[in-house]
């Protein structure tokens, strides 16, 4: 047999040579998307393109949206906002690159180090240190007039710490020591939170906890009696504030009449989220164009940045940062549910619920299907703290997603000569 029907034997049998009516460069639409999606790099793409796309997008939303503000509030210029969240984006990004290189020996001490150190910097927030900002005292000051959000930081510790705890070994055999042991963490972190009085982050932590307990081994009875306990709290933090009762009211009963609706009433900020939403449109009234920016609408930057990009992106805009964030979302679910590691599968399913159910609630605060909760929105709103803990936890599940088989040679295509095609259909071995 000669060289070249040898050649062409393994060009066959690797299934990605150029000669094959079936490579992938010969593949049709369905066939093409079935096989990409085979991929062992998948999974990190999916997390990576979309956090590059929300973080780039946000940048682009936040100059919008604060131009106005910046300039009327003493910045001197409509940039001196985005110029701080580029700052933070640059911080977050390397920090993420660097954490996404990390190996399995890193995460467990890595867990209880971050989180002790997040609990610390929280607790920090009730001393005189603490600064008080709508009613929430949430923030520490640092120089040059800066403020760093502990809470932030606590729901990344805490899913890290909650997969380092629930993938014990001892999970299997000390079941209820485990769960303990897990409740007494979200006690601490929501616990030191609420002391604060930020009921919007508290929630998140615990989404982000129900997570984590859904997908560990503990029985299924640990997570259906910590929800139903996490929801008589939450009811009874609500009831026991008139400031919350007021907002459930608002959104509940419709707004009142605008000769009733004042700067500080309870209708007006989630009104003129309606009404940026409205003017908006199929496609928007164009990029910076907003009216309800010009001091009309609270936190147009922040919480409810998301009006802002429907007033100004429309309808289509609106839809588009919601596919990123399914995009997202499916990404995380995929490194979640193929790990191999217990660790992984359980802090990529908490970042999951912290993300994607944070993301979820600040867009449904907007259209006005909750009352006004004050999260921001994930990537995309302004914030130093938020934005640097999302692009944190977006490092970790790129580090995870790198420890599925394949993917880690795949992603170091470009050291080979080889078509990168050919090099990950081989590596993928056919895997779903």
């Amino acid at each position: 047999m000669s060289r070249g029907a040898v050649v062409g034997e393994r060009t066959t049998a690797d299934g990605a040579g150029e000669g094959r009516a079936d490579g992938p460069s010969r593949l049709g639409p369905v066939a093409g998307l079935k096989h990409a999606l085979s991929l062992p790099a998948t999974s990190f793409v999916l997390v990576l393109v979309s956090v590059l796309a929300l973080t780039g997008f946000g940048l682009i939303m936040v100059l919008s949206a604060s131009s106005i503000t910046a300039y009327d509030g003493g910045e001197g210029s409509s940039f001196g906002i985005v110029a701080r969240q580029a700052a933070f984006a640059v911080v977050g990004l390397a920090m993420m690159l660097v954490l996404s290189r990390l190996g399995p020996r890193w995460w467990r001490p890595l867990a209880w180090v971050a989180f002790v150190l997040a609990l610390l910097l929280q607790a920090a927030t009730l001393t005189p240190l603490g600064v008080e900002v709508n009613g929430s005292q949430s923030w520490i000051k640092v120089g040059g007039g800066m403020r760093v959000q502990p809470a932030e930081f606590v729901k990344v510790a805490f899913a890290l710490w909650l997969g380092a705890v629930l993938s014990h070994e001892a999970v299997r055999t000390h079941a209820l020591r485990t769960w303990g042991t897990a409740v007494g963490g979200l006690a601490a972190a929501g616990g030191l939170i609420m002391l604060g009085h930020d009921l919007g982050t508290a929630m998140m932590v615990f989404l982000l906890f129900m997570g984590a307990l859904f997908v560990s081994d503990l029985p299924i009875v640990a997570s259906f009696g910590t929800a139903a306990a996490g929801a008589g709290a939450v009811a009874l933090f609500v009831l026991s504030s008139p400031n919350r009762l007021r907002r459930i009211a608002a959104s509940l009963g419709g707004r009142d009449d605008a000769s009733q609706v004042d700067l500080l009433g309870a209708h007006w900020q989630s009104a003129h989220g309606e009404y940026a939403l409205a003017s908006g449109g199929i496609f928007g009234v164009g990029l910076g164009a907003s009216r309800e920016k010009w001091s009309w609408l609270p936190e147009a930057h922040n919480d409810f940045i998301f009006a802002i990009i429907g007033e100004e992106l429309g309808l289509v805009g609106s839809l588009l940062v919601v596919g990123l964030f399914i995009l997202l979302g499916w990404g995380l679910l995929r490194v979640s549910l193929r790990a191999a590691d217990p660790l992984m599968r359980i802090t990529s399913m908490a970042v999951f619920m912290w993300i994607i159910g944070q993301a979820a609630v600040n867009v449904a605060v907007v259209i006005q299907l909750l009352p006004v909760i004050g999260v921001p929105l994930p990537y995309v709103s302004y914030g130093g703290s938020a934005l640097i803990a999302n692009l944190i936890a977006a490092g970790l599940v790129l580090a995870f997603a790198r420890q599925e088989p394949g993917a880690a040679d795949a992603l170091a295509w470009r050291r080979s000569r080889r078509r990168p095609l050919s090099i990950l259909a081989r590596r993928s071995g056919g895997r779903p």
